[in-house]
């Protein structure tokens, strides 16, 4: 296929969407050095042929690479490659706010700028994606496009305890016995939720409960001291205050307005 590129220029509305795409394309490397330099922004390049080493970092320190790879480029950091073979690659440039929260849940590691897949099936039709709609000027489906292939792309936290926490939110335990329950310690835990949610065990723990009463709220004809208990709260008056505080309205407003069934009981 030949070698082909599109450059991006963002406007303020479209880089209100979290991440901007400021470029895509494919091309050929040939077996040897390529020069080194740092990018203004994040890059990632999927390695559909070839092999050789990525050098990357202050250090430059060479990481081996087989195709099918993702390489994972990131602002300021020196890179260069090192092809032993054809390389066929296909690229994509970003940034936007959004890349911080992405590299606080673990997507965006620079400590991982090399990555190979089980599967890789799933993140080249993701780049497919990207690279078809980035040519048809539309902000939404390129920004989409991209989010899809970054979550296809970043490392798995393989573990699951965020949902198996989760699973065990709305029976009343204290994080400790929650990490006991799991088989972890209170430390192992709060790292393990932090790599998946970016928050604490408190935060997912609270953040289930309020999201399962809603449901409830919405769904069935329960009193809310009734769905307080099933959520984890013996206090009825406490849970209301709570769901107020964090949700903004009280449960009975939420049922009435906030609810897509307008189901309605009495208390």
């Amino acid at each position: 296929m030949p070698n082909w590129s599109i450059y991006l220029t963002p406007g303020a509305t479209e880089r209100q969407l979290g991440l901007c795409c400021l470029g895509a394309g494919e091309q050929d490397n040939r077996p040897g050095p390529t020069p080194e330099r740092a990018l203004g922004c994040h890059a990632l390049v999927w390695l559909k042929e070839g092999r050789g080493q990525l050098l990357h970092g202050p250090d430059r320190e060479l990481y081996e690479v087989r195709a099918p790879a993702m390489l994972w480029l990131y602002p300021g950091v020196l890179h260069g490659y090192r092809p032993t073979t054809r390389w066929r690659q296909v690229w994509t440039l970003f940034s936007g706010p959004a890349t911080a929260a992405l590299t606080t849940l673990g997507h965006l590691d620079v400590s991982q700028p090399v990555r190979r897949y089980a599967d890789p099936r799933p993140v080249d039709r993701a780049f497919t994606r990207l690279l078809r709609v980035s040519t048809t000027h539309n902000a939404v489906q390129t920004v989409s496009a991209l989010y899809d292939l970054i979550a296809q792309a970043a490392p798995s936290s393989g573990d699951g305890v965020a949902a198996q926490l989760a699973e065990l939110a709305c029976t009343p335990l204290s994080v400790q016995d929650y990490a006991t329950e799991l088989g972890f310690s209170v430390k192992e835990l709060r790292e393990a939720v932090r790599r998946t949610t970016g928050s604490t065990p408190q935060e997912l723990v609270l953040t289930t409960r309020l999201n399962t009463a809603k449901s409830l709220l919405a769904e069935e004809d329960l009193s809310v001291a009734v769905i307080a208990r099933q959520v984890g709260y013996d206090d009825p008056a406490y849970f209301t205050r709570l769901f107020t505080a964090r949700v903004g309205v009280s449960p009975r407003a939420f049922r009435r307005f906030g609810s897509v069934s307008g189901r309605k009981s009495s208390f």
